[in-house]
């Protein structure tokens, strides 16, 4: 008889469904099992659902509560955490607000023949999510869709400072030391300060040469339903062919998305 080998297989790749790291794949099953229940779940109940043994649930669920993905409304019981609700709404707000500004952004783009911009909030810079543009406008786009770009050097960046706090304005300032891109980057706090306070007095914000040079920018902002601001919208051009005529258009495109998300102004 032929004798079989008693070689150990190799473990199999995992799959596009199949997590690679194991704690991440018990770590999905301990959120599932928990979305399945409306209220509190005991730690025993965890692990016969998922087949876990009590000691590496729970270490796993004390993990996912330090980052608030996991609550423990008494000892021994466990439900989702808020912070799967924050993750969600942000993650419904970017999605919604892109898709609800793809329409008019080309139509803005068909009117002023420039590169159009929608940017979000993400840590301490702003992310590229979508734009309108082409090869007509004589402005080669440098950042494309996904690219990041500092908060202060950008203007849709400076429509999220100027709703900062100064302390977190001034953390903000420590964390990135304000470093400049071009001769035109403002690298000063009080400078930016003041480049902030006229940024709240007109709802728009403006970068001169300050990310690259030879473009300037105008933005304004995107707002929820809550009011709160989601995104900005951007025109970009070449620094000797910005048009101030543009602007109004830009605020009324900005308008018109938020009015989608849901935002109604407040009145005077």
């Amino acid at each position: 008889m032929p004798m079989r080998s008693t070689r150990p297989r190799p473990p199999e790749p995992p799959t596009a469904t199949q997590p690679s790291v194991q704690v991440i794949e018990r770590m999905f099953a301990l959120l599932d099992a928990l979305a399945r229940h409306e209220d509190p779940v005991s730690l025993k109940t965890l692990g016969e659902e998922t087949g876990l043994h009590p000691s590496t649930a729970h270490r796993i669920l004390n993990d996912l509560a330090i980052g608030r993905f996991v609550d423990r409304p008494e000892p021994g019981m466990y439900r989702l955490g808020l912070r799967l609700l924050e993750l969600g709404n942000l993650v419904k707000a970017r999605l919604d607000v892109r898709e609800v500004a793809v329409g008019p952004m080309r139509e803005l783009h068909r009117q002023i023949q420039q590169p159009v911009n929608l940017s979000v909030r993400q840590g301490d810079e702003i992310v590229y999510v979508e734009r309108a543009y082409s090869e007509r406008s004589g402005m080669q786009v440098v950042r494309a869709i996904g690219g990041r770009a500092p908060l202060h050097l950008t203007s849709v960046g400076k429509l999220f400072l100027a709703q900062e706090d100064p302390q977190r304005l001034r953390a903000y300032a420590t964390r990135t030391g304000l470093a400049g891109n071009t001769p035109n980057s403002i690298t000063n706090l009080t400078t930016l300060e003041r480049e902030l306070a006229q940024c709240r007095r007109l709802g728009v914000a403006r970068d001169n040469e300050e990310l690259e040079p030879g473009v300037r920018c105008m933005a304004a902002g995107i707002y929820d339903d809550q009011g709160r601001l989601v995104a900005g919208l951007s025109i970009s051009a070449p620094a000797d062919r910005l048009d101030e005529g543009w602007l109004p258009k830009l605020q009324a495109t900005a308008a018109r998305i938020s009015a989608a998300l849901g935002y109604t102004p407040a009145r005077a």
